[in-house]
């Protein structure tokens, strides 16, 4: 199920909000609500595949059940370490499994080959991956972690862990939720008419990102990536179009997130800050994905020595971390390249010593540079293999130049409406002022009249648009 479909918007969110303020508010009655939550989080997540429900309760019960370990009294060192390094090698093991098991063995198979064997000595399951497996094994993992360094409270029961860990808003796309952030809340948390209004204005502002801004830029996208030769520029508006896609399309769905969780009277960290007002690739991951970033820098980066071994250890560390990300968002060597690629450059600004070489421009050239090799970037990302992205990358460049049928593809993608589109989401993408920070200065009727407005013509747009599902869904 997704967020952006008839039956979350009309079944779903209207049954599970309707059983959830009509259970008691007392604080002990907590555990009803965090039971409902649970739940409807298993129906949220099971909706086409049930069986993915039965490995996020194995993870939930797995490491629950090492986190008890750790925190006993009379558990010795050894122990507490023990079942810290089996919740992470089976977490890991599980993540490995369905998300790069056929990935290695296409890998492995095609060496074999180089080398002289048979093309396929290896029979390669197909092995369906299950969604946001990646995003709940991270929290998971942090949990473990935290509760191991004493940075966590342990969950007083199984129910709230399960809660924590299934709660629908966060479970397949992110942000990626730290258990203490939100430990008190899941057992005592205040609701009022205002915090409600609020989410449902975030919700419905994420909800008309997805819809109006992230899916019109997907078309011109899809149109431009999927051309032999687009012709160069036809290359470069089809790479900002799914800058904006991939942008919009995510922190429209973190929006959404955010504002569910509200409602419920759970708060849930930003993770978007205009990341592509960005004048530096260094404060482009400090503004994207900030939960994921936050993630790496502390579970990753600093574990591996962060900047305290010496200049080439720095290195070597943010270069690791950052091809790990790349391959985090995918098993190809397009997610490891585009990670190695960001990683390089964070090492080229640590060079410079946290500068880039365009420090000396002004801000809004600095801006224009940093945008321009994320552009770069999103290529990898968007090619479905390194060869189709080096041909893109030539097209952007003038290098391989444009097919007879071009000018088709100009007059397709640089159609009135599409312009139009593209205009605004530039005006929203280079300005300072986010949806998230709109609401937080206060909800008024204005606002949420604005807000009623824009989401019941996003419906609209649902109803009469090609579906498009979740970028972030695939990972």
């Amino acid at each position: 199920m997704v967020f952006s479909s008839h039956i979350f918007l009309f079944y779903f969110l209207p049954i599970f909000l309707t059983v959830y303020f009509a259970l008691p508010f007392k604080w002990k009655n907590f555990y009803l609500k965090n039971m409902w939550i649970t739940i409807m989080s298993y129906v949220f997540y099971g909706w086409l595949v049930p069986w993915f429900t039965l490995l996020l309760f194995i993870t939930s019960y797995k490491d629950y059940l090492c986190a008890e370990i750790i925190v006993k009294p009379d558990a010795t060192k050894q122990r507490r370490k023990t079942a810290l390094v089996f919740a992470i090698v089976t977490d890991l093991l599980l993540l490995g499994f369905f998300k790069y098991y056929m990935f290695f063995m296409g890998g492995l198979n095609g060496l074999i080959h180089v080398c002289g064997g048979p093309t396929h000595l290896f029979h390669i399951l197909k092995v369906l991956l299950p969604s946001g497996i990646s995003f709940y094994t991270f929290v998971a993992l942090s949990y473990v972690i935290d509760v191991y360094k004493g940075d966590a409270k342990q969950a007083p029961t199984f129910g709230a862990f399960s809660c924590f860990l299934g709660l629908y808003p966060h479970l397949i796309a992110g942000p990626i939720i730290r258990y203490q952030s939100v430990a008190d809340q899941l057992m005592v948390r205040t609701h009022s008419w205002e915090k409600f209004a609020s989410g449902t204005a975030i919700f419905m502002l994420g909800f008309a990102k997805k819809i109006l801004l992230a899916d019109p830029a997907a078309g011109i996208a899809d149109a431009a990536f999927g051309a032999d030769a687009p012709g160069m520029l036809n290359a470069w508006w089809g790479v900002i179009a799914y800058s904006f896609q991939i942008y919009f399309d995510f922190c429209g769905y973190s929006d959404m997130a955010v504002g569910l969780a509200r409602m419920m009277g759970i708060e849930f960290p930003k993770n978007f800050n205009a990341p592509y007002l960005s004048k530096s690739i260094s404060i482009f991951w400090k503004r994207w994905h900030m939960t994921l970033s936050s993630f790496i820098m502390d579970y990753l980066y600093i574990p591996l020595g962060g900047n305290r071994k010496g200049t080439a250890r720095t290195y070597f560390n943010l270069g690791f971390a950052f091809f790990l990300c790349g391959l985090w968002h995918g098993a190809s060597m397009t997610f490891v390249l585009w990670g190695i690629y960001q990683g390089a450059f964070l090492i080229y600004e640590r060079v410079l010593n946290k500068k880039t070489a365009y420090s000396w421009a002004p801000g809004w050239t600095q801006v224009a540079f940093t945008f321009v090799i994320i552009l770069f970037g999103w290529v990898q990302f968007r090619a479905p293999s390194f060869h189709q992205a080096l041909l893109y990358w030539g097209a952007m460049t003038g290098v391989v130049s444009g097919a007879a049928s071009a000018p088709l593809l100009s007059a397709e993608i640089f159609s009135t409406r599409h312009i139009f589109e593209m205009l605004i989401c530039a005006a929203l993408v280079w300005q300072p002022m986010q949806a998230y920070n709109w609401i937080a200065k206060g909800i008024t009727p204005g606002k949420l009249i604005i807000c009623m407005i824009i989401f019941l013509y996003a419906i609209l747009g649902m109803f009469t648009q090609t579906y498009s599902p979740f970028l972030y869904f695939q990972f």
